[in-house]
């Protein structure tokens, strides 16, 4: 894990046109993906490539891996997990999935560009014309020692993408081993199902409770949440917000 330190990073939301700042404390955040060794180890089975990231692992086995990882090392688990429905208990210290905020915030380490670093010594992209995610650690880290965070594989983060238009959709983040550089940027989202799996999706853990209140913290926050989801009038076609699926 490396340390992150606390500081300021500048969001967007593409959709609604709409920017703004996020005052972050400081936190922890893994220097690789999680590898298929790792997510094997909890399983109890083996892997065929053992340093690639792990990728085909919905948001909700990722939650999942986290809690296992956090009861593993006698750490409290970061989420309250009933089905389907999940809840992050701010407070608590053990692995979680980076809000978005904290994973733009650790994957920009001070950049303002659209790379921390030239893209072709930073990332697996389609330019490499791959066929598979690549070992961790192949290309260079930002300063704050964190590698892969762009290319290779996307990543999962904590966040709603846009509850308004995709519902329970989560947040991915960096772009994938077969993404042109467009899709290879700091500051680009993707999103899915929290089921959805995707042969270049993969996730990384971070660590840190806050103290506050109970359902906000790092950029994120319930209350915005339902707000985000409330669309007045008629539905544009496609749309499926929540409490309307």
């Amino acid at each position: 894990m490396a340390e992150i330190p606390g500081g300021t990073v500048g969001l967007h939301d593409a959709r609604r046109k709409v920017r703004w700042s996020v005052e972050l404390e400081p936190f922890e955040l893994a220097r690789y993906p999680v590898t298929e060794e790792q997510l094997a180890e909890m399983l109890g089975e083996s892997a065929a490539h053992p340093r690639r990231p792990a990728t085909g692992v919905s948001w909700l086995r990722a939650v999942r891996f986290c809690n296992a990882a956090s009861e593993w090392e006698g750490l409290d688990p970061a989420y309250g997990v009933d089905g389907e429905e999940v809840t992050w208990h701010v407070d608590a210290d053990g692995f979680r999935l980076p809000t978005e905020a904290e994973w733009e915030l650790a994957c920009r380490a001070g950049s303002t560009g659209a790379h921390y670093g030239p893209l072709q010594e930073v990332a697996w992209t389609a330019a490499d014309g791959l066929t598979a995610p690549q070992d961790i650690g192949g290309r260079m880290p930002n300063v704050y020692g964190l590698f892969d965070t762009l290319g290779n594989v996307w990543e999962w983060c904590w966040d709603l993408l846009d509850p308004a238009r995709y519902g329970d959709y989560r947040v991915f983040r960096g772009g994938g081993f077969a993404d042109d550089a467009w899709s290879v940027r700091a500051s680009t989202r993707r999103g899915g199902a929290p089921r959805t799996t995707l042969e270049d999706l993969g996730f990384r853990v971070a660590r840190g409770g806050f103290d506050g209140p109970a359902d906000a913290a790092q950029g994120w926050s319930a209350e915005v949440d339902r707000e985000r989801a409330d669309v007045d009038g008629p539905l544009p076609v496609g749309w499926t917000p929540l409490g309307r699926r």
